[in-house]
């Protein structure tokens, strides 16, 4: 039995290709690694990148290295190195010792192109980016080689050295590898390997001016870390060609052991963009509050949100690993969060949209405790305390005046039903504002029906929840949408066009007192609404709704 199967895991065509490599001992050990750029926050498709680095490391005892690919100072920020250490322990996963930075690397990927241009396989190009571009030819046609393309080793190690220093400016030359410039693969007619750069580095301060490109770094700070199973999204298949090259013709890697690229489809979700650009102009552009706002896949605006680590844990494996690129309905996500806080969710109550309730018949100034239990199914979570009295305040959405039908299960005049946990109460007569908004509901109750039927044998179906009032906590609720209006947002030419001016709608209501000093984050279901979580940023009492109980959305459309 291989170690695949012994761990009893779904499997998928990468764990083939590792379970293969280890019995045919090409690889002893398995070793990935997590490679962001730190130039934005993570989304909800580096998680699922994150979930399959670190646990194949996990489940065939190897080790997965956090690695920052910071090759480009221009866009980079410690904050967003700050934020992606946070999700990826966030999300429940270790890192192999410290965390890396390509930038650790930047003398050795220095030594290493000087090797290539020794080997005459790298030369110092001063065409124009418009000039190179030309050149460079079309998916019909060649390219062209540069007129520098032919220079001498000795004389590109003097021109080399001479980038090295600043002795010439930003754009001025850059470094190319000599391969192919009638390659039916675009990236391998001689792509940049080197560029000058006048920035300071997060890491490395002003030490460089001269920067690699990500694909020349990333096999090769691969190499060095010793990575047997080098995963990315499709996107990058046809530049494993030069993942390759560069470590074919590098004496240190030329080895049989060395790192593979394989690629696996990426994740495109519905109703959202995956584009770190396009983020990045939603948050630029002031059109969310920012990386964390809960209505953008990021990681920290679904832990906002209230999604769980458990709950993105299990949509990454849900939708597997293929590669095949497809979209992915939102109602894959949403079903993972709901199954995961219907075990661990405590119940409470909150009215969203709240009207008085008066019990005309109930003993004036009389506040009386009911114990309701956590969770219904699990006793072992225990009771909590609620109250009754003569006003309380229901959902304005319970009550209607008269029942549009005989499966109408809430209130309506002289109907009756269950408050939850409570009595059973009957609708009367009702006030309104001059817009006609119902403002006051006057009801009656049972004083019999306090976790009982009615002794006379009638029979109420309908539960409703509601809160106490002069024990109530005034809370604020935010309810979420999708933040697009189409389900591929993308490919629209302007993205920004198809925003969903519903995604967000602020509600002032009630709870239950008992959540006056609830944590952030912590999930709870208001019975009835939804699962909701205490707000982490905002002053007050705010809770951000996380999903519904069912999912309504996808059945309404």
């Amino acid at each position: 039995m291989s170690q695949n199967e012994a761990i009893d895991k779904p499997t998928n065509f990468i764990r083939h290709i590792i379970d293969e490599d280890l019995a045919s001992h090409k690889h002893d050990h398995v070793h990935t690694r997590f490679p962001p750029e730190p130039n934005g926050y993570l989304h909800i498709g580096h998680a699922k990148s994150i979930c399959l680095n670190f646990g194949l490391a996990e489940d065939y005892n190897g080790a997965c290295n956090l690695r920052f690919d910071d090759t480009n100072p221009t866009k980079e920020d410690i904050e967003y190195v700050e934020s992606i250490m946070r999700d990826v322990a966030w999300l429940g996963f270790k890192w192999e010792g410290e965390p890396r930075y390509s930038s650790n690397y930047f003398q050795q990927f220095h030594d290493y192109a000087v090797e290539l241009i020794n080997k005459g396989l790298a030369y110092v190009d001063f065409s124009s980016p418009e000039e190179m571009r030309e050149a460079r030819g079309t998916l019909k046609e060649p390219g062209k080689n540069s007129p520098y393309r032919d220079t001498s080793a000795d004389e590109n190690l003097v021109l080399f050295t001479k980038m090295r220093q600043g002795e010439f400016k930003e754009g001025e030359c850059v470094l190319r590898a000599k391969i192919d410039m009638a390659s039916s693969f675009m990236c391998m007619r001689d792509p940049t390997l080197y560029r000058i750069r006048f920035e300071t580095h997060h890491q490395t301060g002003d030490a460089w001016c001269i920067y690699p490109m990500y694909d020349f770094a990333h096999c090769i700070s691969d190499a060095i870390e010793g990575i047997s199973h080098s995963l990315c999204t499709l996107e990058f298949q046809d530049n494993r060609r030069l993942y390759d090259w560069v470590l074919d013709n590098l004496d240190d890697f030329n080895k049989p052991d060395r790192p593979h690229q394989y690629e696996f489809s990426r994740l495109n979700l519905a109703y959202t963009v995956m584009s770190k650009r396009k983020l990045h102009q939603l948050v630029d552009d002031k059109l969310v509050s920012g990386w964390d706002d809960p209505r953008m896949p990021t990681v920290s605006g679904m832990r906002r949100r209230g999604y769980t680590p458990a709950s993105l844990r299990d949509f990454a494996e849900r939708i597997g690993i293929s590669k095949v690129d497809s979209m992915t309905e939102m109602s894959i996500l949403e079903a993972s969060i709901r199954d995961d806080l219907n075990v661990v969710a405590p119940r409470t109550m909150g009215v969203i949209d709240p009207i008085k309730v008066i019990i005309e018949n109930y003993p004036e100034g009389q506040v009386e405790s009911i114990q309701a239990p956590v969770h219904p199914q699990n006793e072992e979570m225990g009771k909590r305390e609620i109250f009754f009295s003569r006003e309380l305040y229901i959902d304005r959405a319970d009550f209607i005046e008269e029942a549009p039908n005989k499966k109408w299960q809430r209130l309506a005049i002289d109907k009756e039903v269950r408050l939850r946990n409570a009595y059973i109460v009957k609708a009367e007569r009702f006030e309104t504002d001059a817009a006609g908004n119902v403002t006051t509901l006057y009801c009656s109750y049972d004083p019999e029906t306090l976790g009982k039927n009615p002794a006379d044998g009638r029979k109420v179906k309908g539960v409703i929840h509601f809160v106490e009032a002069t024990k109530a906590v005034p809370a604020e609720f935010r309810l979420y949408d999708r933040l697009f209006t189409v389900e591929n947002p993308g490919k629209s030419e302007d993205f920004e066009s198809v925003l969903n001016p519903e995604s967000l709608k602020i509600m002032q209501g009630f709870v239950e007192p008992n959540l006056a000093d609830s944590v952030p984050e912590v999930a709870y279901q208001f019975e009835r609404e939804g699962y909701f979580c205490r707000d982490n940023k905002s002053e007050g009492l705010v809770f951000n709704k996380t999903v519904g109980l069912r999912d309504t959305w996808t059945q309404a459309q």
